[in-house]
Formats: structure tokens, sequence, C-alpha cells
């Protein structure tokens, strides 16, 4: 029997747009998740199988990832989810994907590249707006100076965030945001702002623990990684409230503040947001001589270009096109990935 596609989470916000975009190219994977209910809901109105099983059920996850060719993993947060499913791929010899952008979760896919040799597979962590078109802005500029010793990347989204994201970003509030600096991650130090020209005049942005400086330290070898975003007001509201206040949103007691508050906001943003939105990346890379070369991308809406991207990844991996081992976008299948997605064009 012919191995198949899973998408897991698939009745979460992106995981959703995820399976829906395969179902839109001809592909009708089998959706999976915990909840059975809301997974039959989804299943039916895709027509496609369904599979509920929990996360913390090794064995079941193992039969599950056993049909598979390929799991596109879209249910976070990733700290939590990602191990169990990223164990009984290589158990099985499945291909592994996921959307996260957390730092160390990166890391740990990362880390496990050996096993993923030996076990026959790829795994990429990140397969999604976090971090296809940083990643793949990083791979152009490393071709274009390939001394460069220093990499900044930041990025602009309009549209707003899903209520997974808020809940993942959530969690991290009291920390520093972390750069990669001589190769190593460390916390940030000094400034946590920075002036972007994304192409039409400098912008404020705020540092932030972009996957980046785990994954384009992988493409590119560049040993000094910094990430910035333009934040929206709600959120620099947040992210600049006294330490004090950000460490109790991260307690017990204050995440049931933040769940509670997150319940009344919709998933994410709408289908029109989606369709008319766009996000923006810029990079900029160094080299010991003081030469700069800058790159400005444009793409479609964040969770647009996620459900986009992981099909593509889908759709490459059902068809053969999956490197073996630990792999980043830019990695497995070249600086221009993201160009071949729709939505995306270099900013002249």
């Amino acid at each position: 029997m012919a191995r198949e596609l899973v998408v897991y989470g698939a009745y979460g916000y992106t995981g959703k747009l995820v399976a829906e975009a395969l179902v839109a190219r001809g592909l009708h994977p089998i959706l999976a998740g915990r909840n059975g209910a809301r997974l039959q809901s989804v299943a039916e109105s895709m027509n496609c199988h369904r599979v509920a099983v929990a996360l913390g059920d090794a064995a079941g996850l193992r039969g599950l990832t056993k049909r598979a060719a390929a799991v596109l993993h879209c249910a976070g947060p990733f700290r939590d989810t990602a191990a169990p499913m990223r164990a009984a791929c290589l158990a099985t010899g499945t291909h592994y994907i996921d959307i996260t952008g957390e730092v160390e979760v990166l890391q740990a896919c990362a880390e496990a590249d050996a096993a993923a040799r030996a076990a026959g597979i790829m795994l990429m962590s990140g397969g999604g707006f976090d971090v296809v078109p940083t990643d793949c802005i990083a791979a152009m500029l490393k071709a274009r100076l390939p001394d460069a010793i220093k990499l900044t990347l930041a990025f602009s989204t309009t549209g707003g965030a899903s209520r997974g994201t808020m809940r993942t970003s959530a969690a991290y509030l009291a920390d520093a945001p972390l750069v990669r600096r001589r190769g190593e991650l460390t916390p940030r130090r000094g400034r946590r702002e920075a002036r972007i020209d994304f192409g039409s005049g400098p912008v404020k942005a705020r540092a932030v623990s972009w996957g980046d400086i785990v994954t384009a330290w992988h493409s590119t070898g560049i040993a000094d990684i910094e990430a910035f975003m333009v934040l929206p007001p709600e959120s620099r509201k947040l992210v600049t409230a006294p330490w004090l206040l950000r460490r109790f949103l991260t307690s017990s007691w204050g995440k049931s503040r933040v769940e509670k508050a997150l319940a009344n906001l919709p998933d994410g943003p709408d289908a029109h947001a989606r369709a008319e939105g766009h996000a923006l990346v810029y990079g900029r890379v160094v080299n010991a001589e003081g030469m700069v070369v800058e790159l400005r991308l444009r793409t479609a809406e964040a969770y647009q270009l996620t459900a986009l991207s992981m099909a593509e990844i889908g759709a490459r991996v059902m068809q053969g096109d999956a490197p073996i081992g630990y792999q980043t976008p830019s990695t497995a299948y070249s600086a221009e990935f993201v160009l071949t997605l729709p939505g995306s064009a270099m900013i002249r």
C-alpha cells in the first residue's frame, strides 16, 4: 500500500489552511489530531480520511506515521508537541516537516540530524512563514557575499496573528530575545530596537527570537545573526510593558488571564485579510571589510504563505524530493524556493 501524506493538527487555524491548500492541489491527506469530533467536521468538509490520536499515545502515533510518507505537523505549541511526533517519524521512517519558529524546537530538530540520516528521512522545522522567506533571503545574501560575517533579518506583516501564535508568543514574554554571536545562541544585550527600511523608508522594529538564529546558521554558516519584527501597536504595548508584568503573564495565574483574553479573539486573520495582506522581508549582510549587501522581498500574507509553502513541500516530498537529514527550506529546495510561491517577488 502506498504511503500517504498526514496533516496533524488539521482542525487548528493554520493546520486547516494547510489541509485546504493541499486539497486545492488535488492531494487529499489524512487529517489527524487529538480531538475526534473537531477532526470529523473538518475531514468531512474536505472529503479526507481522518485519524484521531493524541500526542501522548506513542503507539498510536507510530501507527499513524507508519502509514505516512510524511507528516506536516501543525499542532503547537511545538515545545510540547514536536518531540513525540518527531520520535514517531524517526521510528517509522517518515519525513517530518513542521511550521514552528520556536528556537529550542528548531535547535532540537537540527540536533537530530544524525538520527534522521540513520532513519533515511528529512527533518525540517520552519516550513511556513517561520522561516521560509527569511531563510531564503539569508541564503541569497550568502551567495552574493560569501565571506559575510554578520546577518540581520527583519520582517513586517499585515493581518494580525492567530490565537495559537499569540499563545506561543505569550510564553516567552519575560525572556530576552536571543541572537547568535560568534556561533553561539545568547540573550541580546543593549538596544532592542532598530530602524529598518523595507523599501519605503525606515520604520521602527523590535528584536525578536526568530527561528533564523538557528536555521540561517545552518543555511549560511554566518556566526552573527539577529532578527527584528515590526510590531503592531497592541503587541508593542505588551512587549515593552514592565518586566514584572510580563513575568506575571507567564505565571500560572497570568496564563489564565491570557487565555481568557485570547478566547474573545477570532482564530486568526479572515479570508479577506489573508487574500489582501502581505509581508515584507529585509536582509543585510556585512563582511570583515565592511562591504554590505541588502535584499528585500514581498510575500503573500504570513498565514497564506505558510499554507502555500507547506503544501508545496508536501507535494515535493510525495514526488520523492526530500533530501535526507536535517534541512532548512533553502538547503532542501534552494534559496529561490520562496520565489516559487504565489505572491512572492523581490523588491527592486
